[in-house]
């Protein structure tokens, strides 16, 4: 029995439990960190350009039975005697550039041809007005030409309309003007009023060329006003020689108003003085063709061709060109970084004159 115990006492520890190994330490992992939002891109709304904007002057005021048509460009006489013209407040674009003697003579220019108001007084067409209007694919309107630029006129295959022949009876002499004692070339008229209808019942093209339905400016957008980078300027004096415009900044209006010679133009229907949100002038050669004292205009300049910006109290020096030998280009503007030039939106003068006959204020 003793050996009994004993044995059984010596496989007690070989019956006895393993001991439990101990259960991992179990790690919580941190959780990945979140990978930064990219910030998210909101897309300014793309402005929209109502259907009715003026290609000539971005300002959407067209009538709808002139959208996509063709606009109208009307020589206008410019010298002190003739003043006070009227009709020309309306123009979207005026062009002023010297003829004989250094007086000047307008184009003005207007988009909407339901809308062209009586003018006067209106005078004869000298060869580089054409060739700056067909730019626009305008309709043109003069009295008499130059009748020794003949053949290059008509070889530009201008739709024209000349009152030394009173198409329609679209022109005539102011009456009131006879009797109040003006010379009788400071008296001829173009009722504009009757234009639209009779350019239709003659079946004339009055859609715009698909080239030519874009604006003609680049334009700023259709709530701004921007400031041209060069310095302010409040006044522009320009001398073309025998005569000469200043055009002085109005804040109220936002406008640059036009002198002529010293005195303020007037458009004689309405009293008011002109103003332009825009001011552009372009240096270029001018010189005598012949002795009459008719002038050739290089209307083409190029990439160094000098002009200057002026709008909203500022100005800056700009490049300019239209193609050489092609009417049918339009006037290309570029800044002095190459850039082309956006101009604000409103009605714009343009000068063309001989170089470094411009002062600015």
């Amino acid at each position: 029995m003793l050996l009994t115990f004993v044995l059984v006492g010596a496989m007690l520890p070989g019956c006895s439990k393993k001991e439990e190994e101990p259960e991992p330490a179990v790690v919580e992992e941190e959780p990945a960190a979140e990978e930064p939002a990219e910030p998210e891109v909101v897309e300014e709304p793309e402005e929209v350009i109502p259907e009715n904007q003026n290609l000539l002057t971005g300002v959407p005021d067209l009538s709808e039975e002139a959208i996509g048509k063709r606009p109208v460009a009307v020589m206008v006489n410019n010298i002190p005697a003739a003043m006070p013209q009227y009709g020309v407040e309306e123009a979207d674009i005026i062009f002023e550039i010297p003829v004989e003697g250094d007086q000047t003579r307008f184009m003005a220019l207007y988009a909407d041809y339901t809308k062209v108001p009586k003018v006067c007084a209106i005078r004869s067409c000298r060869a580089y007005f054409p060739a700056i209007s067909q730019g626009f694919d305008a309709f043109y309107v003069n009295w008499g030409i130059d009748e020794s630029m003949g053949d290059y006129i008509a070889a530009l295959g201008l739709n024209q309309y000349d009152g030394m022949y009173n198409p329609g009876g679209l022109f005539g002499r102011d009456q009131d003007r006879i009797n109040s004692g003006y010379a009788l070339e400071h008296t001829a008229y173009f009722d504009g009023t009757k234009f639209a209808s009779y350019v239709q019942s003659e079946g004339t093209r009055t859609d715009l060329q698909d080239d030519k339905k874009d604006t003609a400016f680049k334009f700023n957008g259709l709530e701004e006003q921007v400031k041209p980078t060069g310095g302010d300027c409040s006044r522009v004096d320009i001398n073309f020689g025998a005569q000469s415009a200043a055009l002085i900044y109005d804040e109220q209006s936002n406008t640059y108003k036009k002198e002529n010679s010293g005195e303020p133009q007037i458009d004689g229907n309405t009293g008011d003085q002109l103003a332009f949100t825009n001011v552009i002038v372009l240096e270029t050669s001018i010189t005598v063709r012949d002795d009459v004292g008719h002038k050739d205009v290089d209307w083409s300049g190029g990439n160094d061709a000098v002009g200057y910006y002026i709008s909203n109290g500022g100005m800056q020096k700009i490049s300019w060109y239209k193609q050489d030998n092609n009417e049918q280009d339009r006037i290309h503007l570029y800044d002095e970084d190459g850039n082309e030039l956006s101009i604000n939106r409103g009605k714009t003068y343009i000068a063309f004159n001989y170089p470094n006959q411009t002062e600015f204020q």
